[in-house]
């Protein structure tokens, strides 16, 4: 430090002590400032909070063409008044305000340029710095433009030419002591290690490279940095120039120039060990877990605690970011599922905070977007249908469309193209280890399972133990194999669920090449039924026994078609629905999702008068978190509402684009007895009008004119809504004291009349309990499944699962046990996927043996 005085004395430069004391004025310099100031109020701008300086003339034509050293003079000037305006300033002297507002913006704006200073102002800038807000370790510099002071620096000076005295100062700022708590940490660190590069390569050597690390403190730092020690010294070069590109990384998506940048530094380094290291990384990201902080706040005397939850710090977040950009690259299968499953973790909530790491898990979806090849469009029609965020699923079909557009081609062929076919034959895929078979075969969806052939043609439940010793690296390719084939089964069941909604027809050659012809598509599309049709006829069929079969069991030759797509049940008789139920209960045929036993809702004789709203569903009482949870899981836009100013504005809503809809669902905060959470998030929200928007003209549609399919599926996801988040299913809302002024909803939802939902599954248990054991003790009687026991009779309602006792109709409260193994697992059920039918299966098995009982808080009830 005593020698940087020494050089500023030798140059003649003020010290610390003397700097800003001179009250000589500039005349030139005080009347630019005073006339920028009344040409901005003259443009009727009153405040100077955030100045444009396009809009003052005198500022574009005369000062920004200045020669640099009258800038460089006139930049110090600017510091000066911005200095000592500042406490007048803090105190509201209006003059002296706008004076420190605009100085201190304009010395920014210039920044932005380039220009050649001296060494003589960049120390007499960088002492005016240090002095404003100074204390022991001045951090308050950072109150300046210290990034584009930098920048300057850099313009002024080659590495190689920078001055004793710009050098010392540079090394102040990179010494002063960061505070991760602060606002501008972030930018704090980023400009160090640019400080830091330039200083490096101040030194002169020869192609040298200023060691990199990551610089975020978390927990992927030390792993991070520890995996990038273990690289050879010739790779370690090339890793901190790509390290140091990676901490770039800002925006949305990375420009080519980025791209190339990265790809050149990529083939040097050998794209295998790229893969290799990046990998490890990603891979730890995707198992790290959040840390939470117990922190204390002290204010007036009173003290609080909270939990602090952090997952990536925000350097290392960007770091990564850019990684995952370079990724992009890539496209072999490894990398894509690496990227899958780290946007899958990206994208994960944490509580109060919302999504873990969303800039990391954006630049996944760009990533698996821009890879060469269709997995990565796979991967992100997977991941449509997990994400929940509204504006990450805008992103993702936005990327599925503009890749569909490049192919000439809709969404929806894309997504059919990009399923991956495993290269299944017959559904099952053969792996040889020596003289052992593994046969790899899909039974359900969502499952598989692993069989092993010996030699002698016998089957083995286990490994084989040579497989596990030989074979290791295989085996674990083979497992990595089967689940990626689950998990897409499953997105793909839920796909062509979704699909009902469009009515989509394609073509017989299409469906033939692209369903019939897949390894694994073709498994899915088992027992779903399709209308095939021609000019003249069409006809329902199933595949069923590998053949294509009517309702009646008759082969139906489905080249005599020419368009094909998935049955809607709204679109058939009673009679004709009723008959295919009827057939897959005699025929043991469980559907991958509903189709035959869907929901149909018809426009009802209260909604033709009401014409252009329905209110079917409303006036209920939902749990809004439960309630926003389902509604973004069925691909509905809705927010959380709370209490603050405009929390309490949502309409939830639909887009079908088939058929130009926009269909909202109106909901309103239920604010009573202040019941929000510790966010301000209401608990509780009540319900109100679906209407039907055309989305190209904004106008209401009258419901008689809504296309049945539209308007049934709609519906349907709001009677779910309904159906799952009412307050009414919850056994202990009553009794916890919830609103006790709507108790009476809470009575007339849980033994009221049955949804649509409610009566479908009502019309299975018609079908099931006779085969129960049970079945003596049970029977349907009206809303209820009616139980008799040793000690009571009971009454489970079959919409909210809820249960009266006779002779009084007092009410038992039993919350369902997750742990137990659910007793209906192993019952045929015509599709996939009824938590409330299990519900009333478990509640009834265990009211039948009621004698045997040992749970006191239901023992309890019954014997009060």
């Amino acid at each position: 430090m005593e020698l940087f005085k020494k050089i500023k004395s030798a140059m003649g430069l003020k010290t610390e002590e003397s700097i800003g004391k001179n009250t000589e004025e500039n005349t030139e310099f005080r009347e630019a400032i005073d006339r920028c100031i009344r040409e901005y109020t003259s443009q009727t701008h009153f405040f100077f909070y955030n100045v444009t300086f396009s809009e003052i003339p005198f500022y574009n034509e005369s000062i920004k063409k200045w020669d640099d050293e009258k800038k460089g003079e006139f930049a110090i000037y600017l510091a000066n008044t911005s200095k000592n305006t500042y406490p007048s300033y803090r105190k509201g002297h209006q003059k002296l305000h706008d004076e420190h507002q605009l100085t201190s913006q304009m010395l920014a704006n210039m920044f932005r340029s380039k220009m050649k200073f001296s060494e003589k102002n960049i120390v007499a800038l960088y002492e005016i710095f240090k002095q404003k807000f100074c204390n022991e370790t001045y951090t308050g510099i950072y109150w300046w433009p210290i990034a584009g002071f930098f920048r300057q620096i850099e313009y002024s000076f080659p590495p190689t030419e920078i001055p004793e005295s710009v050098v010392g100062l540079l090394n102040e700022i990179v010494s002063i002591e960061k505070s991760p708590n602060t606002y501008f940490y972030k930018e704090q660190v980023k400009l160090d290690e640019k400080i830091k590069i330039y200083l490096h390569a101040a030194k002169g050597e020869e192609g040298g490279v200023k060691p990199t690390y990551f610089l975020g403190e978390d927990e992927f730092q030390p792993f991070a940095n520890n995996v990038l020690e273990q690289q050879k010294e010739e790779d370690k070069k090339l890793w901190f120039e790509l390290i140091a590109l990676a901490q770039k990384a800002n925006g949305g998506k990375p420009s080519q120039k980025y791209l190339n940048e990265a790809k050149k530094i990529i083939d040097q380094l050998g794209s295998d060990k790229f893969k290799k290291v990046t990998q490890e990384w990603f891979t730890f990201v995707i198992n790290l877990k959040e840390t939470v902080t117990v922190k204390t706040y002290t204010y007036s005397g009173y003290e609080s605690t909270y939990n602090v939850i952090e997952f990536l710090s925000s350097l290392n977040a960007d770091a990564i970011k850019g990684f995952v950009w370079m990724s992009s690259w890539f496209y072999d299968n490894t990398t894509i599922q690496t990227i899958s499953k780290l946007a899958d973790r990206s994208f994960k909530k944490i509580p109060e905070k919302g999504p873990a790491a969303a800039g990391i898990g954006n630049a996944c979806l760009y990533t698996l977007y821009a890879s060469k090849g269709l997995d990565g469009i796979a991967q992100l029609s997977r991941l449509r249908l997990k994400i929940k965020q509204a504006n990450t699923l805008t992103l993702i079909e936005k990327y599925i469309d503009e890749a569909a557009a490049k192919l000439g081609i809709s969404s929806t062929e894309i997504e059919d193209l990009a399923v991956d076919d495993f290269k299944l034959k017959d559904h099952q895929l053969t792996y040889t280890f020596d003289d052992f078979t593994g046969v790899l075969e899909l039974t359900g969806i969502g499952k598989s399972n692993l069989k092993w052939i010996k030699p002698d043609g016998s089957q083995q439940k286990s490994v084989p133990q040579l497989v596990k010793d030989k074979f290791a690296a295989k085996l674990k390719k083979l497992k990595a194999v089967q689940k990626q084939i689950d998990q897409t089964t499953v997105s793909q069941k839920e796909r062509f669920d979704r699909m009902l909604r469009s009515n989509r027809t394609m073509t017989l050659d299409y469906f033939k090449e692209k369903y019939i012809q897949h390894g694994l598509l073709s498994f899915v599309i088992n027992k779903v039924i399709f209308k095939f049709s021609n000019d003249t006829t069409e006809c329902l069929a199933i595949y069923s026994n590998n053949q294509w079969i009517s309702i009646h069991h008759d082969p139906i030759g489905i080249d005599e078609f020419t368009t094909v797509s998935l049955w809607h049940p709204v679109t058939s008789s009673t009679n004709e629905v009723k008959e295919w139920r009827q057939f897959l209960l005699e025929g043991q045929i469980q559907q991958p999702f509903k189709q035959a036993y869907r929901e149909i809702y018809l426009l009802t004789e209260a909604e033709i008068n009401t014409r252009t709203y329905s209110n079917r569903m409303a006036s209920h009482i939902l749990k809004q978190h439960q309630y926003v949870t389902l509604a973004k899981g069925r691909n509905w836009k809705a927010k959380l509402m709370g209490a603050w100013d405009g929390g309490d504005e949502d309409t939830a809503l639909l887009f079908l684009p088939e058929y130009a809809i926009r269909v909202e669902y109106w909901v309103n905060p239920l604010n009573a007895n202040d019941e929000f959470n510790a966010t301000g998030i209401w608990n509780y929200v009540t319900t109100d009008q679906i209407r039907f928007v055309n989305s190209e003209t904004n106008e209401l549609i009258e419901l008689i004119n809504v296309p049945p399919i539209a308007f049934s599926e709609a519906m349907r996801d709001v009677d779910l809504f309904v159906g799952v988040a009412s307050v009414g299913n919850d056994p202990t809302w009553s009794d916890s004291g919830g609103l006790p002024n709507h108790r009476d909803y809470w009575q007339s939802y849980s033994f009221g009349d049955l949804s649509e939902i409610a009566k479908n599954r009502k019309e299975i248990l018609q079908g099931l309990i006779p085969r129960l054991k049970i079945a003596s003790v049970t029977h349907i009687e009206d809303r209820f499944v009616v139980v008799k026991g040793k000690l009571r009779t009971y009454k489970i309602h079959i919409g909210s699962t809820n249960i009266l006792m006779e002779p009084n109709d007092q009410y038992l409260c039993i919350v369902p046990d997750r742990s137990k193994k659910d007793v209906s697992e192993n019952l045929f059920l015509p599709f996939e996927g009824d938590n409330g039918l299990s519900v009333i299966i478990s509640k009834a098995f265990l009211l039948a043996a009621d004698d045997k009982i040992t749970d006191s808080s239901i023992t309890s009830q019954i014997n009060r």
